[in-house]
């Protein structure tokens, strides 16, 4: 878009996404960016479902620099410090002044990530919409796999590439690794090796189809769109421009 097309949208009904991902090792089957292409489509299913309620979704550009300690023996993975997230979030707060809204599409669980990344946000100066995939009701919606938390790399983020990019997915003919990341948090571990994925993914890649990433997506979609209408339901978050 162009300065002057951003100046004509109407702020009243329109709500800016932020896409969050990482670079970081998912498998030798799926590209380092893999966590954009999740948030990517997470955010362009927003936007159709959010035209059904008269709102328009803006899609700012994704931010991948963000922590990712657990894939840092692997290569190719940017990890950047807590600092930095927390810092780049002021700053963003700054430039988005005058905005009523932010919704923020995550799909990156690095457990430094998701600390950071909540730091950052507890005195953020708009109203935000930024539903927790991890935890209850959420991470009820989506795939068993998703829950059991053997699923980096594996057949949930596998198949919401194959939807989107199937020209970046490799062989997925792989062993499964039904090791539980979100275990290894618990037991303090810190690396995906650490964790039993001495690959860098853990669940099952052989098991992803195109079509559980289209319906991935379709509820990863909703469930940002529901967060974005609970926050709108709270208060004057919409309005003129200021």
């Amino acid at each position: 878009m162009t300065y002057s097309q951003m100046q004509s949208l109407d702020r009243s009904t329109c709500i800016p996404i932020l896409p969050i991902g990482a670079i970081e090792a998912h498998g030798p089957h799926l590209p380092l960016c893999t966590d954009d292409i999740i948030s990517e489509g997470m955010a362009l299913e927003a936007c159709s479902q959010l035209q059904q309620h008269g709102l328009q979704g803006l899609i700012l550009p994704t931010w991948s620099f963000t922590p990712a300690a657990f894939a840092r023996e692997f290569s190719g993975t940017l990890s950047f410090s807590a600092s930095t997230t927390r810092a780049m979030f002021q700053d963003l707060g700054h430039n988005l002044r005058g905005w009523p809204m932010l919704a923020i599409a995550n799909s990156h669980f690095d457990p430094e990530h998701l600390t950071s990344l909540r730091q950052a946000l507890s005195d953020f100066p708009l109203a935000l919409a930024f539903p927790d995939m991890t935890r209850g009701k959420n991470a009820r919606r989506l795939s068993a796999e998703f829950q059991s938390g053997a699923c980096h790399a594996g057949q949930y983020e596998s198949s919401v590439v194959l939807w989107r990019s199937p020209e970046l997915v490799g062989d997925c003919d792989l062993p499964d690794v039904p090791h539980s990341l979100l275990d290894a948090i618990q037991q303090k571990k810190s690396s995906f090796a650490e964790a039993g994925g001495p690959k860098a993914y853990f669940g099952s890649p052989r098991l992803a189809t195109a079509e559980e990433g289209r319906q991935t997506l379709e509820i990863l979609g909703r469930i940002l769109v529901e967060s974005i209408l609970a926050e709108i339901k709270k208060g004057p978050v919409l309005g003129p421009a200021q």
